[in-house]
């Protein structure tokens, strides 16, 4: 984790910009740039590419960038720019998909249970866009659910974490035995046990509901196609491969 290599400065040179440009624009830019459920109107074709540059907060972008520095570098060195460049949008693509998944089967199980409860088409779409329902459903139906359905139609994904946590993974298997100096963890740790660690934890959040609104799905959805990639290229050795 040392000097930071041309592909990852450019990234995240990108990403600074686009964050100061939503500081400039508003809602604007959350509102075209972010990834929306696809079947809520303000999904668009580009947000699966674009909402990996979105990022909510400073702190947001500050944890993303040094992770994107710190365990990016290693593996542009190792594969070169183009295979790089193709592994971090592969990863990052796949958490979208990932998180989509997840929020389709999230919704669709809240819009068989309202259709079980006695309401049509009509009136769930009625929900989906306004808020509003009957509430003698809450006899059939809890209200966690109704509200976890309509927050999962209508809050967006950002930041570049799902491609980041493809990159994390492709560190692990590629430098299992670096010991890392975490700023939150204060005692050397090997790669290969922190990373599965940080993941778990993910997992274990997406399954029961996060506190923080963290698209956990979408870190999980990065990691495996991150993990996929990495090692098939390791087993068949395209990691010492480089693609300039």
């Amino acid at each position: 984790m040392g000097r930071i290599t041309e592909t990852v400065k450019v990234l995240i040179i990108i990403n600074v910009i686009c964050f100061v440009g939503t500081l400039i624009s508003g809602d604007l830019a959350y509102k075209l740039f972010s990834l929306y459920y696809f079947e809520n109107p303000s999904f668009q074709i580009w947000q699966p590419l674009t909402h990996m540059f979105m990022h909510g907060s400073f702190m947001h972008i500050l944890f993303n960038m040094y992770a994107l520095w710190a365990f990016g570098s290693p593996l542009e060195m190792r594969w070169g720019r183009k295979k790089f460049l193709f592994f971090y949008f592969s990863a990052g693509f796949g958490a979208a998909f990932i998180y989509l998944l997840v929020n389709y089967l999230k919704i669709h199980s809240g819009y068989d249970a309202m259709m079980a409860a006695g309401m049509d088409q009509t009136q769930i779409m009625t929900f989906l866009e306004t808020g509003q329902y009957n509430t003698n459903i809450l006899q059939s139906i809890p209200k966690e659910t109704i509200q976890m359905m309509y927050n999962t139609f209508h809050t967006p994904a950002v930041g570049a974490s799902g491609a980041i946590y493809g990159v994390l993974v492709a560190f692990g298997l590629m430098f299992p035995n670096i010991e890392l100096m975490l700023i939150f963890l204060p005692i050397p740790i090997k790669a290969k046990y922190f990373i599965p660690l940080i993941i778990l934890g993910d997992l274990i959040f997406g399954i029961t509901g996060s506190p923080f609104g963290i698209a956990h799905w979408a870190h999980i959805g990065g990691a495996i196609f991150g993990f996929i990639m990495a090692y098939y290229w390791k087993r068949n050795s395209f990691d010492s491969t480089r693609w300039d």
